[in-house]
């Protein structure tokens, strides 16, 4: 899906591991479409539970409370590495058997307190905020790879001729698009058809993962071949971008929409 009448920039720089996939623009995008895709009774209890606040600006709040003490131990649900080359049904198998912290187990532990009545409503609204903010994780491809490099981080490439690594390359790079926000994107982007709406949001969990793995792996794949990027990488890789965003905001409502129905 290519964007029109857009201008796509790309500003770098070398953060810590992890640290906010899609950046705030992407997750606000993600959270708009979502907005844009919840049933009635799903934005009424959403709204009731946000009060002041809306949707796309808390898709945020999991990175910016992750550094202070009582939020630390979140650190590892924005991500989950695994080894490369794996089927979907062996990958899946393999996801669902970790047991240490992951974002997949972080998503589903969210979605079950979202909906557990026994739940207090402050808790709720955090769970709320983590899934909307670890689905827009999932769909980075970056943030769904291997272990043993970090998730890319310790991939050192050049962009424009500037050092930087492959995980920072996807993670830190803003897509800037010229006089535009949040809002505007999403509309430029929230274009699906009914049946991509239906099968995004039918679509299982790991297929979200296996998808970002995929790709992951390609992005692996290209850099083995050359660590050094020029101009043209941004446009051959702005529609993978632009689909995971709206993959992301549209499963996004689907989870919050079978959570408040």
């Amino acid at each position: 899906m290519m964007l029109k009448k857009c201008v796509a920039l790309v500003c770098l720089s070398v953060l810590p591991f992890s640290l906010m996939a899609w950046g705030v623009q992407g997750h606000r995008v993600i959270g708009k479409i979502a907005e844009n895709h919840l049933t009635k009774k799903a934005k009424d209890q959403i709204a009731l539970m946000l009060g002041t606040e809306r949707l796309p600006l808390i898709t945020t709040w999991a990175d910016e409370v992750r550094y202070s003490p009582e939020y630390a131990s979140t650190a590892p649900w924005h991500f989950i590495n695994t080894a490369l080359g794996l089927p979907f049904e062996q990958y899946t198998g393999v996801v669902k058997a970790l047991q240490e912290p992951n974002a997949y187990l972080a998503l589903t532990q969210n979605l079950k307190d979202l909906k557990d009545p026994s739940k207090t409503k402050e808790q709720k609204l955090v769970a709320l905020k983590f899934v909307a903010h670890i689905v827009g994780d999932v769909h980075q491809p970056m943030h769904v790879s291997r272990a043993e490099d970090k998730g890319g981080n310790a991939i050192t490439v050049k962009y424009q001729g500037k050092d930087t690594n492959l995980h920072s390359l996807w993670d830190s790079g803003l897509l800037d698009y010229e006089g535009m926000t949040y809002s505007e994107l999403a509309v430029l982007l929230d274009k699906p058809t009914p049946m991509q709406v239906q099968q995004w949001q039918k679509d299982d969990i790991t297929k979200w993962l296996f998808e970002s793995y995929t790709i992951s792996q390609q992005l692996y794949a290209e850099t083995e071949k050359s660590a050094e990027f020029d101009y043209k990488y941004v446009p051959a890789h702005l529609p993978t971008v632009e689909d995971r965003l709206l993959q992301a905001g549209i499963r996004l409502a689907g989870v919050l929409n079978a959570a408040f129905n």
